[in-house]
């Protein structure tokens, strides 16, 4: 006696994954404005009403993307900040930097199209995001460790992201992002007040 099993079906944050992946695809691929929906849900092997499960709409979709982005650059950060050695501040800064060159210039094009094609509602995140957080606390923690001294933490912090996210995006346009990232770290160290090699 056989008994047929049941068509497994994805679990909904898989299913959210797989749309968002096949939507990063074409969207890079055609742009947001040229890709349908039911491409979207073509290239995620799921049935069109499934998409609406999840997203409301490409632009839905475009705010996940971003979202992904950030958490993709902000996972690399961490992972290369905490494989230093404690006490290793100029090593730890260093990571920081050359963690979120590499995240912003290896998805260069998705960026574009996540925070230029179809800008977020607000510039806040220039000013006030995780990325940003995150090295604030860094410049707090190795200041108080007494391997900088830096007046205000927060602005510093605010300062470099925008330096580096500016400078490694046209970088990264022009193929030269390896090459400026140790210019990116010099600059950096110069900025708390570290000897530079």
């Amino acid at each position: 006696m056989s008994t047929k099993s049941k068509p497994r079906t994805k679990p909904p944050e898989e299913r959210r994954e797989d749309l968002m992946n096949a939507a990063e695809r074409l969207f890079i691929d055609q742009g947001v404005a040229s890709t349908t929906i039911e491409q979207i849900t073509t290239g995620a092997g799921v049935a069109k009403g499934s998409f609406y499960l999840h997203f409301s709409s490409k632009e839905d979709v475009v705010d996940g993307l971003r979202q992904r982005f950030v958490d993709t650059v902000l996972n690399a950060i961490r992972d290369a900040v905490e494989r230093q050695a404690n006490g290793d501040w100029s090593g730890k800064l260093a990571a920081w930097a050359t963690a979120c060159s590499r995240g912003y210039a290896e998805s260069a094009r998705l960026h574009d199209i996540v925070f230029t094609d179809v800008p977020p509602p607000t510039q806040d995140g220039l000013a006030d995001n995780v990325l940003i957080d995150h090295l604030a606390q860094l410049l707090v923690d190795g200041g108080d460790a007494k391997a900088w001294a830096i007046d205000d933490a927060r602005f510093t912090a605010v300062f470099l992201f925008n330096a580096l996210h500016g400078v490694i995006l046209d970088a990264a346009k022009k193929g030269l992002a390896d090459a400026i990232e140790p210019k990116i770290v010099a600059h950096c160290f110069r900025l708390v007040g570290l000897e530079t090699a």
